[in-house]
């Protein structure tokens, strides 16, 4: 399989995942607390990715900076997780993964690369098109006050929104391991949620297969293998690729909902996710072709600085 086909491949693979992880958050909140979940989560996949640093052979040194960053992306990425499993849990797995695809218009604002650069009026029209759909999602049903489970995975976006762009923050100061970063995030996460999950380990010991092929998945594919997959993948394509296969993150999250999980979307909330997609693939498109023309204009001014400031060559006489 050529190397475009099979990276291609990875993405789907890794927006898949991401996708049926709402349902399989959703079923496995059903039998056990959510903190013991998220514990169980997080350690499973500190488990495996301590085995991973320590099977490579050519591992490089920690740094302090690794350290720092993951300690802080770990409490950040909890917060999310939090607010997500929590939300998961009160509503829809097909909503879930429709209202924290608004991460990829809301980090534009709170990125501060982004926001130095004044976003075209078209961005913003993409942005309020997902929020006529987060409206028609949550109120499918008739006209009332927010749900706790939609308004938990709204405030899950603006966190993660966030924490994409601290990601990118202190990733652009220091070049670091993706897999140091995650196994020091999941370390983190394991710590904050264990003590509240220690109450009820006994009913984590003795949870189902089921339950337990959930919390499995959750960790092993939907957190260690997608990460890394994905840091894979993306030095093997272009970003554009990479953003436009993971944006079907959301489409997935909606076919394995209503038909593994028995979901129903009403004529409304059909209509808002097609708006949700839409807006969030045209906002997508919109700050990624006026990020590259800002850097190409850098770029050319630059050139052009440098060219008036290089010393006009004196002519020599014969």
């Amino acid at each position: 399989m050529p190397v475009a086909r099979r990276t291609d491949v990875v993405l789907f693979l890794i927006a898949l995942v991401w996708g049926s992880s709402y349902l399989a958050a959703k079923t496995a909140t059903g039998a056990l607390p959510v903190t013991t979940v998220l514990f169980a989560r997080y350690a499973i996949s500190a488990l495996a990715c301590g085995a991973l640093v320590a099977s490579c052979r050519r591992a490089r040194r920690w740094t302090r900076a690794e350290v720092r960053a993951g300690s802080l992306l770990g409490v950040t990425q909890a917060a999310i997780l939090v607010l997500e499993t929590y939300g998961v849990a009160y509503t829809s797995a097909a909503n879930a993964g429709l209202i924290i695809s608004l991460t990829i218009v809301l980090t534009p604002f709170l990125d501060r690369t982004a926001s130095s650069r004044r976003l075209p009026w078209t961005f913003f029209v993409a942005a309020g098109l997902c929020v006529l759909a987060v409206g028609l999602l949550t109120s499918s049903g008739g006209l009332h006050a927010l749900r706790l489970g939609d308004a938990l995975v709204l405030a899950a976006a603006v966190v993660r929104a966030g924490h994409v762009a601290l990601v990118g923050r202190l990733t652009a100061r220091h070049p670091m391991d993706p897999l140091h970063l995650t196994t020091a995030q999941t370390v983190v996460g394991s710590a904050l949620f264990l003590v509240p999950a220690l109450m009820h380990m006994p009913d984590l010991a003795h949870s189902s297969a089921t339950t337990w092929s959930q919390l499995i998945y959750l960790a092993l594919f939907c957190s260690v293998f997608a990460f890394l997959a994905q840091t894979w993948a993306v030095q093997r394509t272009s970003a554009s690729r990479a953003s436009l296969l993971l944006g079907t993150e959301p489409i997935w999250a909606v076919a394995i909902g209503i038909s593994f999980g028995g979901e129903r979307l009403t004529v409304w909330a059909s209509l808002g996710a097609v708006l949700m997609i839409a807006g969030t693939y045209w906002g997508q498109a919109i700050e990624r072709t006026h990020r590259t023309a800002t850097a190409e204009t850098a770029k050319t001014a630059k050139t052009v600085e440098e060219d008036s400031t290089c010393p006009t060559p004196t002519p020599t006489s014969v």
